[in-house]
Formats: C-alpha cells, structure tokens, sequence
C-alpha cells in the first residue's frame, strides 16, 4: 500500500458522468480520496486533479483509470502538499498586506530551504462584508492553516468570521488595529513584518514557537 498520498492528472472527455465514472473506478479499489479539482477544461477535455491515499496498488489504479473509454491519459503528479505545503493567507489594505508578506516570505524562505513547504497567499480587500466572505472560505482553501488579517479597522462580521474559522482550526494573526478583530484573533501583532514572521513561525515544524502559549497576547 502506498504510504503517501498519490496525485493524478487524469485527461478525459468533458460530458456527464465522467466525474462518477472516474470516481467509481477509485471507490471499487477502496481508496480515498482527499482532494479533487478539474484542472483544465476546454471544448471537449477536461484534466481532472486526483489526490488519494490508502492506494493498495498504485499501478494497478492507474491501469483501471487508464482503461476507462472516456479517458486520454493518466499522470503523476506531485502532490500539492508536497510541492506548496501549508499555506498562509494574508487579507486585508494593500500596504499592510504588503508589509506582512515581506516578513512572512523571507521567514518562510529559512524554512523552506531545510526542507519545509510553507506558501503565502495574498489578497488586499477593504468592506465589511468582503473581508467576512474572504476570512470565512479561508477554511475551505486546501492546506490553509493560518490567516493574517491585516488593516487599519475590522470588526462587525469580520470578528465573528475569525471566531467560526478558529473552531475548525485555523489560527488567526491581526495587526493591532481599532474594531473588535484584534480581541477575536488568536495572537495580534503591532508591526506588520513581524506579524508575517510570527505567522509562519506559528505553523512551522522546525520553530521553537508554539501558538498555545501566545493564544491572547499582543505584541
């Protein structure tokens, strides 16, 4: 059996069914699958992305998806987890987003290059509802595992965003700023690059830092 996850790019006709059909095949080999995405789509072919584990036989899989008559091709791939790893993402005005992934990127980079796979993720947005919408599908992202809100005022629906993300996992980094997200977040913190170095040292493997012991302090 297959101790890693096994990543696929299956080509195959566009038309209906084929998802199931694609599906069936992994089902009847009792493997399971963790993440999915159509990665390319034209007129008539479609690229579908596959991550699965528990694969008892990675060639046999590939053989019964390669065999079906609506598929072209079947690849490997390298895993998402493998190649981007866990993945920050950064909200919130443009300068500060800015300022935050400077710290994050170069903190990130020591890691990487000793063997770590952490990514940073970014998206400058301003509006109550905008900022909620984004804090909230930051859960849904794959291998998300960490946000920074940074901006100079967020609360209101913001703040209930950041607490429902923290219940399923996600930890949660502010800039120290008015509204009522600094008091929802796990750790807030005063200077922009230092947030972003913080934020990836509260998800790495290798830093001596561990939010638990951060949880509702400033800095």
């Amino acid at each position: 059996m297959s101790t890693g996850p096994l990543a696929l790019m299956v080509r195959v006709r566009d038309e209906p069914g084929t998802l199931h059909a694609l599906t069936r095949v992994i089902f009847e080999r009792r493997a399971n699958i963790t993440y999915v995405d159509i990665a390319e789509r034209g007129e008539e072919v479609s690229t579908v992305y596959f991550e699965m584990e528990e694969v008892s036989s990675e060639e046999a899989m590939i053989g019964a998806l390669g065999n079906l008559s609506i598929v072209h091709s079947v690849e490997r791939a390298p895993s998402f987890a493998k190649i981007y790893g866990k993945r920050i993402i950064v909200v919130g005005g443009g300068a500060q987003v800015g300022q935050v992934v400077v710290g994050a990127v170069a903190e990130a980079d020591r890691h990487n290059i000793r063997g770590e796979k952490i990514s940073v993720d970014t998206i400058p947005l301003v509006g109550e509802k905008e900022l909620a919408d984004a804090t909230r599908a930051v859960a849904r992202l794959p291998r998300a595992v960490a946000l920074v809100l940074a901006g100079s005022l967020m609360g209101g629906d913001v703040a209930k965003a950041v607490y429902e993300i923290r219940e399923k996992g996600i930890i949660v980094l502010s800039l120290n700023m008015p509204g009522s997200v600094p008091d929802a977040a796990d750790l807030v913190v005063s200077d922009p690059v230092q947030c972003g170095v913080m934020a990836v040292m509260a998800v790495s493997e290798s830093a001596r830092f561990d939010i638990r012991l951060q949880r509702g302090r400033r800095y």
